[in-house]
């Protein structure tokens, strides 16, 4: 099984809230699936986890940053790919603070605009609180640790 590198993000707003994308899958390998997860994506060829941070989030949100810090998590799992080909995910996760909550869409592929249905910046309670199913697992931990960190 091939693996696929991927950066994701915890954007933060002033107002401690994080940033999720609402995916609902309706014509692909995983039709019927609907969840919310952080923005980031695949890593390029011959780019850093780093890199691919930086890019995926001005790509999915419109916000420019010149640098992350260290990833605040990493996860390695098997994951279902919307063609149906079934992978090692590895993820590393990066803490972006975000002036405003004002987004763009305007970088989005035309998968992205197919399958992210809506966003939302999600307060701890209300993660704690949700039905609904959130990726990844340990959000709370993870933005709990960037805290900490000062991140």
């Amino acid at each position: 099984m091939r693996e696929r590198k991927s950066a994701r993000l915890l954007v933060i707003s002033p107002g401690q809230e994080v940033l999720l994308f609402r995916f609902v899958h309706t014509d692909d390998a995983l039709a019927g699936k609907d969840h919310w997860a952080t923005p980031g994506g695949g890593l390029e060829q011959d780019e850093s986890f780093r890199q691919a941070a930086i890019r995926e989030l001005f790509e999915e949100t419109g916000i420019d940053v010149d640098e992350v810090g260290e990833p605040v998590g990493d996860r390695r799992f098997v994951m279902r790919l919307p063609s149906g080909e079934d992978v090692i995910s590895v993820e590393q996760y990066f803490v972006v603070r975000a002036s405003s909550q004002q987004l763009s869409r305007a970088g989005w592929t035309e998968h992205e605009t197919r399958v992210m249905a809506e966003h939302h910046w999600w307060s701890e309670q209300e993660l704690r609180t949700t039905r609904a199913t959130v990726y990844p697992e340990g959000l709370l931990e993870m933005m709990a640790l960037a805290q900490a960190r000062g991140g």
